[in-house]
């Protein structure tokens, strides 16, 4: 059903972002025509160009966000002074969370890098380095004061970044398991894929 736009300049944008969020998630880029967006906002298709010139300037805007956001997420929940297997469990709690929460978002930022340019999937690739950097310094860290034991830091990050994104794969809130249990059991795989089962119970940060 065709969502109503508001005459105010942001909320109509905003709505463009969520139905074209929406639609890529379901068809994928290269099929979500701007004629079929417009209709699904509720607007007339020449007005889309106003927000957005071209398609592809959408679609950046839409990926750029998702990681700036992510990014800034990670920022604001990034525990200070603390030892790295608390930093881990921080990590993993607000990664599945934030993506959870943004399952198409999530999906289209992972399936859509292929249609950017070459220029803005640079630019992309130079913000998820950045995140994953993030990761890389905790297992560093770990590795070097003994908490953990890897034999590939670098290896071991992408393969907890894979696995922690994943979860939207499969997960479903209304289904057996609660975000809360997931979190707890993927944080549980984590510790050990680096060595860390041994170690005492790390809890994941609670939430209200």
């Amino acid at each position: 059903m065709a969502r109503t736009a508001g005459s105010d300049g942001e909320r109509t944008e905003a709505a463009i972002r969520e139905a074209a969020v929406s639609l890529m998630a379901r068809h994928g880029y290269e099929a979500m025509s701007m004629r079929q967006l417009a209709a699904e906002v509720g607007v007339q298709a020449a007005a889309l160009y106003r927000y957005f010139p071209t398609k592809q300037d959408l679609l950046f805007t839409l990926l750029n966000e998702h990681m700036e956001t992510l990014i800034a997420a990670w920022d604001a929940a990034r525990p200070r002074n603390a030892d790295p297997a608390v930093c881990l469990a921080a990590f993993v709690d607000n990664h599945i969370r934030f993506h959870v929460a943004r399952r198409h978002s999530t999906h289209v930022s992972n399936m859509e890098l292929r249609s950017l340019s070459h220029e803005r999937l640079s630019h992309m690739l130079r913000l998820r380095a950045r995140y994953e950097k993030e990761l890389r310094q905790i297992l560093r860290e770990g590795a070097e004061d003994g908490s953990f034991v890897m034999e590939d830091v670098g290896l071991t990050a992408m393969a907890i970044i894979q696995m922690i994104t994943g979860v939207i794969v499969w997960f479903r809130p209304d289904e057996r398991l609660s975000v809360d249990e997931v979190t707890k059991s993927y944080l549980a795989m984590t510790l050990r894929l680096v060595g860390a089962a041994a170690r005492e119970t790390v809890n994941v940060p609670e939430h209200a």
